[in-house]
């Protein structure tokens, strides 16, 4: 069967740079042709007429648990093709799905199950690997995490998951802990990205660690350590760390709720679109109508009330997740950080792509590519997308 072709016409091509006023994107099978400003001609092509909106790179989100009702550690398959399908619907067109702290045998059930979904994932987000979160945490920076399976780096148990399960492609864990240096240096030779998370460290700490291989900060500001006094000294946390360590990135859930506009803004002016990428931290709730959820796995998670565009602990003293999509960030980071429009794409798109080494097939428009391509209006209001050449949603 020849490959089928497909014209995108009429609409502002967003590039990291700038704007293509009026351009096409022609797609061949399931990359990019070419991407030419005006009409072009592209004989025997299907025409999918953008009337005037905007045609995006697809959004890449590298830290998400779950959505439409599912999290990725309910041990199904269905979990995660409807997880995927949720969040494409909203923009997301590649995404690393997430675990929380768990034992040894959930963490490779859930491992077991990415291999057989992602075999059938064909009208859901692309699962560009695993993202492991925990369970090397500081217990005191745990955040919503389950403090029963929290605990040190053991190299016997690390070693096994990697052996077992070549889809992992980041460990997020608390540099500080004991053995986690080694850690670090372990998954990153075994070409696992990993990040600073959940977690107490000071700068001399974090300095280490990012020497070993912890070159990603997960959810800044959320779960780690700022500016503590040990005494009458002041040290500077992982917060301050990594605004200071220029090569390391750093993620956010800029869902308008866990940071408010000042931090947005704050991180922007420091870090600035290319060493920030935009995360939804999303859990099952996401995409749902608010009301009673669960935060982790249907089978021992913790109750929550969604309420306010976010997750909350039911007696509401804290945050137990997020509830954003994709297309939220965008919104937030113009509206609230006051961030240009190519800025916001950006740090959804290209800069996740090269955090995560995708950036040769994913993250901007540009021919040989990956056709991950979205069409939405002026406020981020999803129209189309399309996964590697195929539309797996349209707004009726």
């Amino acid at each position: 069967m020849p490959e089928q072709r497909l014209k995108i016409y009429n609409g502002k091509i967003i590039t990291p740079y700038r704007i293509i006023p009026n351009g096409t994107v022609l797609v061949s099978g399931e990359t990019i042709a070419a991407v030419t400003e005006g009409v072009a001609d592209f004989p025997g092509a299907v025409k999918v007429d953008a009337k005037g909106n905007y045609i995006s790179p697809g959004f890449i989100d590298i830290h998400v648990h779950g959505g439409g009702g599912h999290d990725f550690m309910d041990g199904s398959e269905e979990a995660f093709l409807k997880i995927a399908e949720t969040h494409a619907r909203f923009g997301t067109t590649a995404m690393l799905p997430t675990t929380l702290t768990s034992e040894k045998e959930d963490l490779l059930q859930t491992l077991e199950l990415y291999e057989q979904a992602n075999k059938k994932n064909t009208s859901g987000a692309q699962f560009i690997g695993m993202h492991l979160e925990g369970p090397y945490f500081a217990l005191n920076q745990r955040g919503a995490q389950d403090p029963r399976y929290i605990r040190n780096p053991d190299p016997v148990e690390y070693k096994e998951i990697l052996a077992r399960s070549s889809s992992i492609k980041r460990w997020s864990a608390a540099p500080e802990l004991k053995g986690a240096i080694e850690f670090g240096r372990y998954v990153t030779s075994k070409g696992v990205l990993a990040a600073v998370a959940h977690t107490d460290a000071i700068y001399e700490e974090v300095l280490e660690a990012f020497e070993n291989g912890y070159t990603l900060a997960t959810h800044l500001y959320s779960a780690m350590s700022g500016v503590t006094r040990r005494n009458a000294f002041r040290y500077a946390g992982v917060i301050e760390s990594a605004f200071l360590l220029d090569e390391m990135d750093v993620e956010i859930i800029a869902d308008g709720v866990h940071l408010p506009a000042p931090l947005l803004k704050l991180v922007c002016k420091i870090k600035g679109p290319e060493r920030t990428a935009l995360i939804t931290d999303a859990m099952r709730a996401a995409g749902m109508p608010e009301g009673e959820s669960i935060l982790g796995n249907l089978k021992n998670g913790l109750k929550v009330i969604v309420e306010d565009g976010v997750a909350k602990l039911p007696d509401r003293t804290s945050f137990a997740g997020s509830v954003a999509t994709a297309d939220r960030l965008v919104r937030t980071m113009i509206k609230m950080a006051d961030v240009p429009l190519t800025d916001a794409i950006r740090m959804i798109t290209s800069t996740p792509a090269r955090i995560m080494r995708v950036a040769d097939k994913k993250g901007s428009l540009a021919a040989g590519k990956d056709a991950d391509i979205l069409i939405f209006d002026e406020d981020v209001d999803i129209k189309m997308t399309m996964i590697k050449g195929r539309i797996v949603y349209e707004k009726a």
